[in-house]
């Protein structure tokens, strides 16, 4: 029985046999002995992203650590509001913080911003901006789907890729991905995407 541990861009977890091309963690524990969740969402503030493989470690998925989640791809680890991690992707990391829209964004600054962007108490806070002013990466909903934005398209999200576009449309739209991350894509971050775009 696959674990309840697959991230979609409206930042909900659920159970899906296919591991995406990222892993992750919401900054500790939050998943019992019996490798069920717990009510709670997150253990910290520091929400992050990583390579699926690094330094040949082997982890005991939820473990007594942290409870790994899986990402599609970057752009659904941005919109469900992850970050790059310092230790695995540091190149990454490095690159996202210089075009973050704080002086000195350090981890822990980004975290607390990103913190207030990604969250309405317990659930996903949406942005409302124009369409046509979102860069590539950026993750809109409509109509209960949940669309990325990639030149003039949107591109629909499933677990297992993106199945089928529609043309970007015009004015204000509902947006998935934080603020603080759009502006890191509008400063010319180059998020991965699933390869099977």
């Amino acid at each position: 029985m696959p674990l309840q541990n697959r991230v979609d861009p409206f930042g909900e977890l659920f159970a899906m046999r296919a591991r995406g091309t990222l892993m992750g963690n919401r900054g500790g524990k939050i998943h019992t002995d019996d490798k069920t969740l717990t009510s709670r969402r997150w253990a910290s503030r520091q929400w992050i992203c990583c390579v699926l493989d690094f330094k040949n470690r082997h982890r005991n998925v939820w473990g007594r650590y942290y409870t790994e989640l899986f990402f599609l791809d970057e752009p659904t680890a941005f919109a469900a509001g992850h970050r790059p991690c310092f230790e695995c992707r540091r190149k990454d990391a490095r690159e996202f913080a210089a075009r973050f829209p704080l002086r000195d964004a350090s981890a822990p600054r980004m975290d607390a911003v990103l913190h207030a962007e990604r969250l309405d108490g317990k659930t996903k806070r949406r942005h409302r901006r124009k369409a046509e002013t979102l860069p590539d990466g950026a993750f809109v909903a409509i109509g209960g789907a949940a669309y990325a934005v990639r030149e003039k398209r949107l591109l629909r999200w499933t677990p297992y890729g993106y199945k089928g576009t529609r043309p970007r449309p015009r004015g204000f739209v509902d947006v998935l991905t934080p603020p603080s991350i759009l502006a890191v894509l509008e400063r010319g971050y180059v998020p991965r995407w699933h390869r099977a775009l």
